[in-house]
C-alpha cells in the first residue's frame, strides 16, 4: 500500500519524477504503527521537506507498476500547514509545480490524473 498526496497552490499541483522516468504525487509506504495520514505528513516532509494536512481521502486504486508487481494507493487531498519552499529529496530525479491545465499531457498513471482532478474541483482550484 502507497499513499499520495495531492497539493494544490496557485492553480498548480506538485509532482515528482520517478525511477521509472513518470510523474507521480508525492508520498509512499506505510511504517509499522503508521496511520496513512501519519504516514503522508511524514513522507511529504522527507520527499519535499513541505508541511501538509491531508484532508480527504479521495481515491483508492490497484497500480500495477510491473508484471507480478501491484500496489494499493490510496489518494489524499491536503492543504498546506505553511507554504514552504519545495526541496527535492534523493528519492526522486525531479519536482515541479505543474498547472492544473497540463496534468491530462503528462506521463503519469490514470488514477494520479483522476485524483488531481477530483481534488481540484472539491478545493476551488482553476487551472
Amino acid at each position: 500500500m502507497s499513499v499520495k498526496g495531492v497539493v494544490i497552490r496557485g492553480g498548480k499541483v506538485i509532482l515528482v519524477r520517478n525511477e521509472r522516468d513518470e510523474w507521480e504525487l508525492p508520498g509512499g509506504k506505510l511504517e509499522l504503527s503508521e496511520s496513512p495520514e501519519q504516514a503522508l505528513t511524514r513522507e511529504f516532509a522527507e520527499e519535499l521537506q513541505l508541511a501538509v494536512d491531508p484532508e480527504s481521502i479521495l481515491d483508492s486504486w490497484t497500480y500495477t507498476i510491473a508484471s507480478g508487481v501491484h500496489v494499493l494507493i490510496l489518494t489524499y487531498g491536503c492543504s498546506e500547514s505553511s507554504h514552504s519552499e519545495a526541496v527535492l529529496s534523493d528519492e526522486h530525479t525531479e519536482l515541479r509545480w505543474f498547472p492544473l491545465a497540463e496534468v491530462d499531457g503528462l506521463r503519469m498513471p490514470d488514477g494520479y490524473k483522476k485524483s488531481i482532478r477530483s481534488w481540484s474541483t472539491r478545493a476551488g482550484s482553476s487551472g
